[in-house]
């Protein structure tokens, strides 16, 4: 017999009945049902109940285990009567009966309980990340995890793809994030960094010719953590396309990620053919280019309604600042004064002003804005808007650039509040034609908006004759239910176009070609057009467990100051290992 298991606890059934069984697990709780005990035995494939009765010669021994105890169990499998069968385990029908019981490992006093599902403080649940990854939700997600990674595999090589690893130790990037420098002990004052993204690499793997790759990729950022974005790393399916256009990328992409969820959103409608948004359109319809779709409320411009209106505030806005936009939030079903009453103070709670409304009862428009506006532009305005009467509408005034984001927080917020948001679906778009450029306010320059390696539209010719911030760029993100699981772009694949799109962000030649001297060497000799995506890995296992938070479904991830407090990182060094590295610590002075 095997010196620890005959088989696993989640593998007896009823034909197993009658033979003898060796288990090995943790005990997950035990159980005195006067004078029997109960001990659900537990391992990474389920769990089998064992009974003791006081004749068993190991009684004794039983009686004394605790939970998370480590212990090997020898008996004989038993069917449970009728009124003990558990059928919602798949070892439910049977059980085994102790007849020796050996002690592998004792556990101390536990941090905190594996069995059951408390909410336990964060610090405390990822400093004993390897308890709390015993629980069950918490075990289910990070196999959830990995089968989901296993179906990308499969699907990405069905769709002609090959797998391919690119480099770790890498040159620093000056866009996006901050990069983790990694000091050079044999070249003296020079840092490798880690990759914030494949980026270059999977460029220079299609300018190679290999035409189709994919990775399950590491990717490392310095930056502030979030509920969807975890600090440190993450892990995204990067893929990159030679001789592709922007449509043949979305056709490739969309039947991955449609059959993905479909496999594993358990049982949930998921768009079949994405729908494309343009930046611009996004922006104004949701206030953000990450649109939860299952949200139906789309803003609409009401600024020409309130210009030169008896309405006061808004009136007066529009005459101080030609730029200042008026945008309606409709509120299906709203319509009652304590509900507008409850989204004002919300907008007060969350530092806005207030959140000006219209309510619609018998036949017209309510409320202090509706009575100053007067009840033909209050019409106009409410056949604009398809409403009738129990509906309701709120107001943001300003420069959209300013209050885009509280306006998309507060469609957000109506839809939960008036249970308009569906809540059962996964919902996907494509965001496109992002700018290629944006205006850098600390600066006082002319910036990339998005991803500096992309085709702008127009080409060349764009670049020459256009203002820059006037220019599109063939780059788009893929949202699902308004999370960004990624952006993507179609690549500049000409020197002189790159050498252009940098000089207008303020990077002289000689500037590029030290940052970027291996990527525009290789532009020289001959590269295809091609294009890319890279949907975080994290996000869509998120998703998919139907959780709001990224350390729900990574096994050891950083807190939300990017400390690692199972394994005490970032920690000092000594100072050999410095002298080592030639770098000398000087410490910011305290406060």
């Amino acid at each position: 017999m095997h010196a620890y298991r005959t088989h696993t606890c989640g593998a007896l059934r009823k034909d197993d009945v009658g033979k003898p069984a060796r288990l090995s697990g943790w005990v997950h709780r035990v159980r005195d049902h006067g004078g029997l005990l109960f001990i659900d035995l537990r391992d990474h494939y389920g769990l089998t109940q064992i009974v003791a009765d006081p004749q068993s010669p190991v009684f004794a021994r039983a009686e004394k285990l605790k939970p998370e105890w480590v212990v090997r169990i020898d008996g004989e499998v038993v069917a449970r009567s009728a009124d003990t069968v558990n059928p919602n385990l798949p070892t439910g029908e049977v059980e085994v009966r102790v007849k020796d019981l050996e002690v592998l490992s004792e556990a101390a006093e536990l941090p905190l309980p594996v069995f059951g599902e408390p909410d336990y403080p964060e610090e405390t649940r990822l400093k004993y990340r390897f308890l709390d990854l015993r629980r069950d939700t918490m075990h289910d997600n990070i196999m959830q995890r990995e089968a989901i990674i296993a179906s990308l595999r499969r699907r990405m090589r069905e769709a002609g793809f090959f797998e391919f690893q690119t480099p770790i130790l890498t040159a620093s990037s000056p866009e996006g994030a901050r990069d983790y420098l990694v000091p050079s002990r044999v070249h003296p004052g020079k840092f490798y960094a880690l990759p914030q993204a494949p980026q270059q690499f999977k460029q220079l793997i299609m300018i190679a010719g290999f035409d189709r790759y994919f990775q399950i990729a590491p990717c490392f950022r310095d930056e502030d953590a979030r509920a969807d974005r975890s600090p440190g790393e993450f892990y995204q399916l990067d893929l990159e396309m030679s001789f592709v256009t922007q449509d043949d990328v979305f056709d490739a992409v969309e039947p991955i990620l449609r059959g993905l969820f479909e496999e594993f959103g358990g049982g949930k409608p998921v768009t079949q053919k994405f729908p494309r948004i343009p930046y611009a359109e996004a922006m104004r319809k949701y206030g953000t280019d990450k649109p939860d779709l299952r949200n139906p409320i789309e803003m609409q411009d009401v600024t020409e309604h309130f210009k030169g209106s008896g309405f006061k505030l808004f009136a007066g806005m529009i005459d101080m600042d030609v730029n200042t936009r008026i945008w309606a939030v409709p509120a299906k079903s709203g319509g009652s004064r304590a509900f507008c009453d409850r989204m004002n103070a919300w907008a007060q709670g969350e530092g806005q002003p207030g959140l000006g409304y219209i309510f619609f009862r018998e036949g017209e428009g309510a409320g202090p804005i509706a009575k100053n506006l007067g009840p033909e532009r209050t019409e106009a305005l409410r056949a604009q808007l398809g409403l009738a009467d129990g509906d309701a509408v709120f107001f943001v005034a300003g420069l959209p650039g300013e209050f885009a984001p509280f306006a998309a927080q507060a469609r957000v917020k109506i839809g939960d509040e008036l249970n308009l948001t569906a809540k059962d679906r996964f919902d996907f778009c494509w965001v496109v034609d992002f700018p290629m450029f944006e205006w850098n306010e600390n600066e006082n320059k002319i910036d990339f908006s998005h991803n500096p390696f992309s085709m702008p539209q127009g080409g060349i010719e764009a670049l020459e004759s256009k203002d820059p911030l006037d220019i599109l760029a063939f780059q788009y993100d893929v949202v699902c239910n308004g999370v960004e699981l990624s952006s993507g772009a179609i690549r500049n694949h000409k020197p002189e176009i790159m050498e252009k799109a940098f000089a207008i962000a303020g990077y002289p030649k000689e500037e590029l070609e030290k940052r970027f001297g291996g990527m525009l060497r290789a532009l020289q000799f001959g590269a295809p057009p091609h294009g890319g995506i890279a949907p975080g890995i994290d996000r869509m296992v998120m998703l998919l467990c139907g959780e709001e938070n990224l350390r729900q479904v990574v096994m050891f991830p950083m807190n939300q100051q990017a400390e690692d407090l199972l394994m005490g990182a970032p920690s000092e060094v000594s100072p050999k290992q410095l002298k080592d590295l030639h770098i000398r610590v000087v410490l910011p002075p305290k406060t």
